[in-house]
């Protein structure tokens, strides 16, 4: 009986640890985190999308931007990195066309709730960014993939008083946070349209969160338009449902990102 019991408990260490081992894996293939990331960087190297003809030196800077020497600060995760072309990501394009000084805060498979020391909130209060003139965060595919839970609306502006371990408790306090340590505007971004219906609800709280806060939002998930692309465009753009190559991040998403970022401070000044 006891050695049948010793049989099992070492089954069952070895299946956790090859779940663990093959999670690790998948992770590192999927996101290009973990310990297993070269492999999708490999991976993702051969693709089309990621030639060097898409590299953020192929553009020159404009003549005149409302971002130029503005510092921005971009919070995310493996989209905002660029985790599918290289670390390369619309941040570093946005950076050499309109000559913006980024702050990239960006770590694969990171959520917007607060359960870890890499999470959202963690590494957006360990950074030492003194100065920032626009906070840009992504709303994290990785919170929807987990399945974290989504919180409801609050009406409160202390910090002590939201809920970081529900994405719209997350959301609030990263908005909060901003407005108070660094005094800018503040914006979020979505993924474009995937199958994920955990991800269209979290777009749908962002809207609630944007009304009660009035903040930006550039809606990649629900602008038809900009999902409307070609099978051969989509896939040059994409190496996967959710991550872009260079070219999806330069030719695809900057086009339309760019503008209503820079509107931001024209509608500041004044320009019509």
């Amino acid at each position: 009986m006891k050695k049948n019991m010793i049989r099992a408990a070492a089954a069952g260490v070895l299946l956790y640890s090859a779940t663990a081992a093959g999670w690790a894996i998948f992770r590192g293939f999927a996101d290009g985190s973990g310990p297993f990331a070269r492999l999708h960087d490999q991976k993702t190297s051969l693709l089309p999308g990621n030639r060097r003809k898409y590299n953020p030196g192929s553009i020159k800077e404009k003549t005149e931007s409302p971002l130029k020497g503005k510092r921005l600060f971009f919070l995310g995760s493996s989209v905002t990195y660029g985790a599918a072309s290289q670390g390369i990501s619309f941040v570093e394009d946005l950076a050499g066309h309109t000559g913006c000084r980024a702050v990239k805060e960006a770590v694969s498979g990171t959520t917007l709730v607060d359960d870890g020391e890499d999470s959202y909130i963690a590494r957006m209060k360990r950074n030492r960014a003194k100065q920032v003139d626009l906070f840009i965060c992504q709303l994290s595919t990785n919170d929807a993939t987990q399945k974290k839970p989504l919180g409801t609306v609050g009406i409160s502006e202390n910090l002590e008083d939201f809920d970081t371990h529900t994405v719209a408790g997350a959301i609030e306090y990263i908005i909060c946070y901003a407005k108070k340590r660094w005094g800018c505007p503040v914006m979020f971004y979505t993924n474009p349209a995937y199958d994920s219906p955990e991800y269209g609800r979290m777009v749908r709280l962002l809207k609630e969160i944007q009304k009660e806060w009035k903040i930006g939002v550039i809606d990649l998930w629900d602008n038809a338009s900009f999902n409307r692309i070609s099978r051969r465009e989509r896939a040059l753009y994409m190496a996967d449902p959710i991550h872009p190559t260079k070219a999806g991040y330069l030719k695809w998403w900057l086009p339309c990102m760019e503008p209503q970022i820079e509107k931001v401070f024209r509608d500041a000044r004044g320009d019509v």
